[in-house]
């Protein structure tokens, strides 16, 4: 790149000469715009198969058609999911990361993984996503129609560093199920699971995610018939904890799967988080990329067919970074 800049630069003060503009009459010559220096910034997702993944890629793909004019190059990452964005936004490792409204809740009031951390202070918010169901897809072999069938089955709760892994556990403690002495738990990513259900391997798996979702489309496509549980009974949960709140998973997306009608379950909401080491002028610029290019935006993926700019704010329970409050102020949304 600087042998790029060099050459660059000595080929403009060649046609300077050439066109009689040397160093004596530089400030007569007209300059052209100086290209605003690039920043680049990583923004982590989850696994290829969820709805984090296409989120992140949504987003970079708005920014980088403006780099030009803001100078901010996006890539993404596949990460391990919710937890692990957190840490590595927090640690300086991703400059943002797409986070579970549940767990950007408890990093900042230092709750689940990081009680012994403590609070995680420099954690900012800076706008919702789509809402994500806690699914349970399970093979109809395995008589399961109700979280409360899960009692000694093999079932897959999610890795650890993923968001979902604490939503199985909730939902699961909810209704009285010991994950650890109650059934066989797996710790495996969302991606390996519709595999190991159609082999047999697992009887069931959660998966807290938007939809449609591939991972899903996968489990209810193979030759072993699946359909969703419901999970319900998780009344005294809901009113608990803020984040959490009733949901349906839509059966029309999957016409593959046993289901007559819509499965009730409960939710949360996936959230795009950064830290307050960020500066403010790049967490402007993507903010106001993606809320002005609002309905290209919406396009990228179905799970955003409900967006609304107004719910876009919903579900923030960390502090909302100083350069995506100057754009809502601006814009008239706060």
């Amino acid at each position: 790149m600087k042998k790029g800049l060099i050459l660059a630069g000595a080929l403009a003060f060649g046609f300077s000469l050439v066109m009689g503009c040397g160093p004596s009459d530089e400030k007569s010559a007209t300059k052209a715009p100086a290209e605003p220096k690039t920043t680049f910034v990583t923004i982590g997702t989850g696994g290829i198969t969820g709805v984090y993944y296409p989120t992140g890629g949504a987003i970079a793909k708005i920014v980088n058609q403006k780099r030009d004019v803001h100078g901010i190059r996006c890539t993404i990452e596949s990460t391990d999911g919710s937890v692990f964005n957190v840490n590595a936004v927090m640690s300086g490792d991703l400059q943002f990361g797409v986070v579970q409204s549940d767990r950007q809740y408890q990093a900042v009031n230092g709750l689940a993984e990081w009680k012994d951390k403590g609070p995680q202070k420099d954690l900012r918010a800076v706008f919702s996503v789509h809402p994500e169901s806690i699914t349970l897809v399970a093979a109809v072999d395995a008589n399961i129609n109700s979280i409360k069938d899960l009692k000694g089955k093999r079932v897959n709760i999610g890795n650890p560093g993923s968001g979902q892994r604490q939503n199985s556990i909730d939902a699961l403690e909810a209704v009285g199920i010991d994950y650890k002495k109650d059934m066989i738990s797996e710790g495996i990513k969302p991606a390996e699971a519709p595999g190991l259900l159609q082999d047999g391997r697992i009887d069931a798996f959660f998966y807290t995610v938007g939809h449609p979702s591939g991972a899903i489309k996968e489990a209810t496509t193979g030759a072993r018939k699946v359909r969703f549980a419901e999970i319900t009974g998780v009344e005294d949960l809901l009113a608990k904890y803020p984040y959490y709140a009733k949901a349906k998973v839509p059966i029309n997306l999957y016409p593959g799967a046993q289901n007559s009608s819509d499965v009730d379950t409960f939710g949360v909401k996936a959230t795009f988080v950064t830290s307050a080491q960020v500066p403010d002028d790049v967490v402007y610029a993507i903010t106001k990329e993606v809320f002005e290019n609002f309905e290209s935006f919406k396009l990228l993926h179905p799970a955003y067919s409900n967006l609304t700019k107004e719910n876009m704010l919903e579900g923030l329970s960390a502090p909302i970074h100083p350069g995506a409050l100057k754009y809502y102020k601006e814009a008239g949304l706060m």
